[in-house]
Formats: C-alpha cells, sequence, structure tokens
C-alpha cells in the first residue's frame, strides 16, 4: 500500500512539474508577426520621450547629450530586492546593438528575452504590451541612432523564490494583459484615447501611481490612485480626478505642469517626477494634452497612497 501511495505521489509530482514547465514557457512572436512598417526615428525619439527611456537607463542627473548615453546600471531597491537597469545603449557586446526590431519588440511586449528568458517586471512591460508594434520598431530604429557606451552591468540581487525567473510565467499569466486598462465614457474624445494610450503604453504611469499586492500585481481596481513608492521612501500621488486626487486641477493645469513642472499651487515636481516631467516637455503639445485628456476621463478613485508617508510628486 505504502509503495502504492509513494507512486502516486511520485506520478502527481512528475505531473505537477510538467504542468509547470508548460504554463511558465517564455512566449514570443516571431518575424511574421511584425507589421510590414518602415521605421520612422522621428516617431521613434517621440516614443523615446514618452517612455521617459533616459529617466531609467542614463546616468542618475545627467542633463542635455548625456541624457542620450544608455548605459544602464541604475539601482532600484524594492521589497523584492535589488534590480539594476540594462544597458540599452547600440553597443553590440554590452548594449543591444546586436538586437533586431524583433527581439525588442518581444522584450517589450511579451518581457522576454532574445535567448527565451523572463524579464523581471521591474522592466514595465505590463504597460509596454499596450504598445502598438510600429512604435517599438520606430523605437529600435531611434536607440540605433544613439551613442553606443561600453558597459556591462552587473546581475539583479534577488533572494530565493523571486531569482528564480521561470515562476515568472505564472506571474504573466496573472498580469500581463494588452488589454486599456481604464473603462472611459463613450463619448470621449479621441484626445482623450490618444492619452490613454500614452498614459496606459509607453508612459507607463500606472507602474508606479497604482498600487500593488504582496506579489507586485497592480491593482486595477484602483487604478492611479496612488501608491507605495517602489523605493521604500515616501508615496506616489492620486492623480484622478478625485478630491483626495487632482479634481481640482484642470485640464490646462495638467499640461502646463507637465510642461513647465510647476504645479497650480506653484510648488514644484519632486522625486522621480522631475525627471517624467523633463520627458513630457519634450512631446509635442498634443501629445500633453491628450494626457491631460485622459487623466480628467478616467475613473475617480479615493487616494491609497499610505498616509503617513513623506515625500512623493
Amino acid at each position: 500500500m505504502l509503495r502504492k501511495l509513494g507512486a502516486a505521489a511520485l506520478a502527481l509530482g512528475a505531473v505537477g512539474a510538467a504542468g509547470f514547465w508548460v504554463l511558465t514557457t517564455p512566449q514570443q512572436l516571431q518575424a511574421a508577426d511584425l507589421p510590414d512598417h518602415q521605421p520612422d526615428i522621428v516617431n521613434g525619439e517621440r516614443i523615446f520621450h514618452a517612455g521617459g527611456c533616459s529617466s531609467c537607463h542614463a546616468a542618475p542627473g545627467s542633463k542635455g547629450e548625456d541624457k542620450l548615453k544608455l548605459a544602464g546600471g541604475l539601482e532600484l531597491a524594492t521589497p523584492f530586492g535589488t534590480f539594476r537597469s540594462p544597458n540599452i545603449s547600440p553597443d553590440e557586446t554590452t548594449g543591444i546593438g546586436g538586437w533586431s526590431a524583433l527581439d525588442l519588440v518581444n522584450a517589450m511586449q511579451r518581457g522576454t528575452s532574445p535567448d527565451g528568458r523572463h524579464y523581471y517586471p521591474a522592466f514595465p512591460y505590463t504597460s509596454y504590451a499596450r504598445m502598438k508594434t510600429e512604435d517599438i520598431i520606430d523605437l529600435k530604429a531611434y536607440l540605433d541612432t544613439l551613442p553606443a557606451v561600453s558597459n556591462e552591468v552587473g546581475p539583479h540581487l534577488l533572494g530565493f523564490p523571486f531569482n528564480v525567473r521561470r515562476g515568472l510565467g505564472l506571474w504573466k499569466t496573472l498580469y500581463l494583459d494588452p488589454a486599456p486598462v481604464a473603462s472611459l465614457p463613450a463619448d470621449v474624445t479621441e484626445a482623450a484615447r490618444r492619452g490613454q494610450y500614452l498614459v496606459e503604453g509607453p508612459g507607463h504611469c500606472g507602474e508606479c501611481h497604482t498600487p500593488r499586492n504582496p506579489i507586485g500585481g497592480p491593482d486595477k481596481a484602483n487604478w492611479l490612485a496612488g501608491a507605495a513608492n517602489p523605493e521604500g521612501k515616501g508615496s506616489i500621488p492620486n492623480i484622478t480626478p478625485h478630491q483626495e486626487g487632482i479634481a481640482s486641477w484642470t485640464a490646462e493645469d495638467i499640461v502646463n505642469a507637465l510642461e513647465t513642472g510647476f504645479k497650480p499651487d506653484y510648488d514644484s515636481f519632486g522625486g522621480s517626477m522631475v525627471a517624467v516631467q523633463e520627458n513630457m516637455a519634450a512631446l509635442p503639445a498634443e501629445d500633453r494634452a491628450a494626457i491631460a485628456a485622459y487623466l480628467k476621463a478616467v475613473p475617480a478613485h479615493p487616494s491609497t497612497a499610505p498616509k503617513n508617508a513623506e515625500g512623493g510628486s
């Protein structure tokens, strides 16, 4: 009897292991899945600024042309461990100069590396999954025009079980979804629809402004309602049109803040929002107006940012 139970347990264990292996297999697009698209470098630069690529991949505090040297190495300390941003300059040895457009599409839409490994969602592919493939192809073309910087970035510093990348396949089944997040009114303007794309996709605003559960999944029921700072100091504010958020801000206030860095009360942005604002200021005026239209149209939520935290934007 014991032998039979032991054999059954082994069989169940084998089935479970096989199921885990199948469910956690990294998913990748193939070349045939890409649209027939001629890269547009001008649009690629626009997407670069919308995504704030320099904020994570250039040296902290970089100004001017140095913001285009995307050598990586920025450390992000989180409850799960310390993540290091990679080199995304066109250096062929330590950067992504040897990548194809397909490689970048798979990284941004599937969270999968060229050699078939899961990326950690500190790289915000859960937002980038909502991007147009053509925009990612354009972004790759623009990145290829930037300075190649040789810089070998070290590995992430993670303990068990977070250092088991394969388990991210299960996490992705829960949280990697290309569908839009916010339900907007049917009669919303085209500008607000454009804003939804910019905020929910390349701008990845929800990655910081939306609270997360204990395994790092976004709480979409409280989309943009504020959250604890992922680096542990201060909080990220509510940017929904709730009285605890930015209900008192007009669309013009939002546009002006994104362009100048000054809030309606003449205070200025602080913390990581400084770099975000600088990137937004580099966008065409119609994109800032679109973002404002979207933020005024999203459902209003009470603030979910920690009440006793200091700091923020």
